[in-house]
């Protein structure tokens, strides 16, 4: 490329960030990493009357969590500053102003009443009404007005907006690295507003376009519901004279709901109990919206998953790492069509990557849930618990319930289980087990496995029906990891007292 790779993420701080925000960083920071370039956090908060406190922090606080760094950004500080969009109004009409100046925008005072008449007589006929080449003469804007006039309606304070002048009848060629080439035609488009004397800011389409400029944006890499802005944005780049160093655009697509029609929602995450944004949130109103972190998701698997949600490395490798990421990541293996979002998918990666974490490292999260349950051990003990159980674990809180009975005898019996094994002859067959047990000088997982088993065949008896009695007896249910190995955990003795418990308990 011949010019450095400079991305930007610039969300609007009016609520939670849905995780397919988080996926557009995510994809714009792999990008950048993986050209050796530099990810920008900008702030775009020029809709004030959208605005929510405590957006923007949640915004930070979420990339951080997820691994995405920031290198220039609010916080961050760095040579384009600021970063906060209401913080360079002072630049922005400048740039308006010059777009009128060339003829390719103009003042409009159009009263929201008069706007609003024309709406409904368009509607009245049948019509869908457009802000448009075919209207804008006729309405009260500095096309049809007098300079003295456009200037003594300022100078009262009158309400004005610029537009943009869309040329009539001409098709722009554009180029999206994801979607390839598009053409649009003129005519099909409105007069969008650049900016707003009301509240003496941009709007979403003039602001973007001038920051990404200044701060020398390369690539845009935002979600395809910008699509319909492109051609707008192509114009506005070569009206200001800046078509030379436009950046290079690519629109992902769409995360998908379960079923696979319409976006993704919070709706969908709460009809079906899953979080649809990274963190806890409690909105202004009070109410809140569960998280991935808060739901016992490491950033890690979040982060994995999401990168597989609309991106195919070509290989059937699923587990990657963010450097592994970064190393192969590149936009032209996005789709162009939406991403389903598969909820046991995610939890499916969590699994993966707590299976892969130490025992070391899942055993401190353990020793702090086992003192909340009242159950109090040492960490080298926690430690070989979770290496007996992590197969079977999801999420971290479920460690502890997967490793009760390794620290407390089971108070009461699977009553499934029971019926289902704990039979007379089974029973006598316990007993006898328990005096094979007790010869042992210790319980060791592969000694005394082998031993009760060679006595099992000896005696011509079930292994099947005698094992899963015994793990009743043991842990209370006649399922989970190896029994051999539970007992060697819990020792000769308590195994002893547990089967003979058991046998007295169930009878």
């Amino acid at each position: 490329m011949n010019r450095r790779v400079r991305v930007r993420f610039a969300p609007s701080p009016t609520g939670a960030l849905h995780i397919g925000g988080v996926r557009t960083a995510l994809y714009n920071y792999l990008f950048a990493k993986h050209h050796g370039g530099d990810f920008i956090l900008r702030i775009e908060d020029t809709d004030s009357q959208r605005f929510v406190p405590g957006a923007e922090d949640y915004i930070m606080e979420s990339l951080k969590w997820c691994g995405i760094k920031i290198d220039e950004g609010v916080a961050e500080g760095g040579p384009h500053a600021p970063y906060r969009q209401s913080e360079r109004r002072a630049i922005y009409l400048k740039y308006a102003e010059q777009l009128v100046a060339s003829g390719n925008a103009y003042y409009a005072f159009d009263s929201a009443e008069t706007l609003d008449n024309m709406r409904k007589e368009a509607e009245a006929n049948g019509q869908t009404f457009a802000y448009n080449y075919q209207v804008r003469n006729q309405l009260e804007t500095s096309l049809k007005l007098s300079d003295s006039e456009v200037k003594e309606r300022i100078a009262r304070g009158d309400q004005w907006v610029i537009r943009f002048k869309m040329p009539e009848n001409e098709n722009v060629e554009m180029d999206d690295i994801i979607r390839g080439h598009i053409t649009i035609n003129t005519s099909t488009l409105d007069d969008k507003v650049l900016y707003k004397s009301a509240d003496a800011l941009p709007t979403y389409h003039l602001a973007n376009i001038v920051d990404d400029h200044l701060m020398e944006i390369s690539h845009v890499i935002r979600g395809e519901e910008w699509l319909p802005s492109l051609p707008l944005h192509y114009l506005l780049y070569r009206s200001l004279g800046w078509s030379d160093s436009q950046p290079e655009f690519a629109h992902l697509p769409l995360l998908l709901k379960p079923q696979g029609q319409g976006k993704l929602s919070k709706r969908d995450g709460d009809k079906f109990g899953f979080p649809v944004f990274p963190l806890f949130w409690t909105a202004p109103d009070g109410s809140t919206a569960i998280g991935y972190r808060e739901e016992g998701y490491f950033p890690e698997a979040f982060i994995n998953m999401l990168a597989l949600l609309g991106w195919n490395p070509g290989t059937e490798q699923e587990i990657f790492s963010m450097q592994e990421l970064i190393d192969i990541f590149s936009l032209e293996k996005v789709s162009k069509s939406g991403a389903r979002f598969n909820h046991e998918k995610a939890k499916w990666f969590n699994a993966q990557y707590l299976r892969h974490k130490s025992d070391q490292e899942l055993g401190a999260m353990l020793l702090p849930l086992l003192a909340k349950a009242g159950i109090n051990t040492t960490a080298e003990r926690a430690n070989k618990a979770v290496s007996l159980i992590k197969e079977r674990a999801t999420f971290p809180a479920e460690l502890v319930d997967l490793t009760n009975y390794m620290f407390v005898a089971p108070t009461s019996y699977d009553e499934k289980s029971v019926n289902k094994f704990w039979k007379p002859e089974n029973v006598e067959n316990l007993k006898l087990m328990a005096k094979e047990i007790e010869k042992c000088a210790k319980i060791d997982e592969k000694e005394t496995e082998t031993a009760i088993h060679e006595w099992i065949v000896a005696n011509s008896l079930s292994m099947g029906q005698l094992m899963n009695t015994l793990r009743i007896a043991i842990i209370g249910i006649s399922q989970g990891p190896s029994i051999f190995a539970i007992c060697e955990f819990i020792g000769k003795d308590e195994t002893l007292k547990r089967i003979n418990k058991a046998i007295e308990t169930i009878g």
